[in-house]
């Protein structure tokens, strides 16, 4: 039995050193590709970690290991697999939902401080000057957002060099919005703080209706994960109560794991078209 699981690692990792060396090139562009994706969420969230290139490198490394650790020490080849591409998915997920829940937090302070900002033009301030003050006064995290337009401003860029960066880096329609009306009126020289006033009540009733659809789809959403932990807790119950033996096939078999993993995809894939049914974009 050790025989035939040191010939099955040698196995795999002479087949894994073989594929990596025949898709060099194609490995290469994926891992740029996810480099700078997770550069880009993190930027977002503004954080910039030491060595991300050494994180995403171990973080492959746990991901392989915990495949080849189900498949030859615990005999679970298929489930292992799935196993992998989940723990392989799951932290972008989970740095992609992070940076979806900034930007969301943003936007719902984004009309309070537009209001500010138009307050403080009607007081006579410059563009710059009302900037500044709303770096001062308004609530994390959109505070930060405003701390760096000034910033850059004060260091040599234009005001519309700034704002066209802090467009890409938010990616709000909302913010884009603002940006430009700051921008038209700043070139034209119209009234800014009635224009930004329109815009901070189309912004409002904006988030209005979003709050309404919310609440009236709670109850749904909850009634998806609901269903999301069902087969789950089916599968616990039958095999701690119904029909273990029949049940630990399912992971001991091939074509149960086959099964359970089809399954699994299922209800994930269920999972989030529901989310993606119930969280209409307005």
């Amino acid at each position: 039995m050790i025989e035939v699981a040191i010939l099955g690692c040698i196995l795999i990792g002479a087949a894994i050193a073989v594929a990596g060396w025949s898709g060099s090139d194609y490995g290469r562009r994926a891992f740029a590709f996810v480099e700078s994706d997770f550069q880009d969420k993190l930027k977002r969230m503004r954080m910039r970690p030491g060595n991300l290139r050494a994180l995403l490198v171990c973080w492959l490394g746990a991901v392989a290991g915990v495949g080849i650790l189900m498949w030859i020490g615990l005999g679970l080849p298929i489930i292992g697999l799935l196993m992998a591409v989940v723990l392989f998915c799951l932290p972008w997920y989970i740095l992609r939902r992070m940076a979806e829940q900034r930007r969301e937090k943003i936007e719902d302070q984004l009309a309070d401080a537009m209001v500010s900002l138009s307050s403080a033009i009607r007081a006579g301030l410059s563009l710059a000057q009302a900037t500044e003050i709303l770096a001062k006064q308004c609530p994390h995290p959109i505070c930060q957002e405003f701390q760096q337009i000034y910033g850059e401003y004060r260091m040599g860029k234009t005001l519309e060099t700034c704002l066209v960066e802090a467009k890409q880096r938010l990616q709000s329609e909302n913010f884009a919005l603002f940006a430009a009306a700051m921008d038209a009126s700043r070139q034209s020289g119209g009234r800014l703080n009635e224009t930004v006033e329109r815009i901070a009540h189309s912004v409002r009733e904006l988030q209005r209706l979003e709050r309404k659809i919310k609440s009236e789809t709670a109850q749904a959403r909850k009634s998806a994960q609901y269903m999301a932990l069902a087969p789950a807790a089916i599968l616990a119950l039958y095999y701690f109560g119904f029909d273990p033996e029949a049940t630990a096939k399912l992971f001991t078999e091939v074509p149960g794991q086959i099964m359970l993993s089809i399954a699994a995809v299922f209800n994930i894939v269920a999972y989030f078209w529901a989310r993606k049914i119930l969280n209409p974009e307005i």
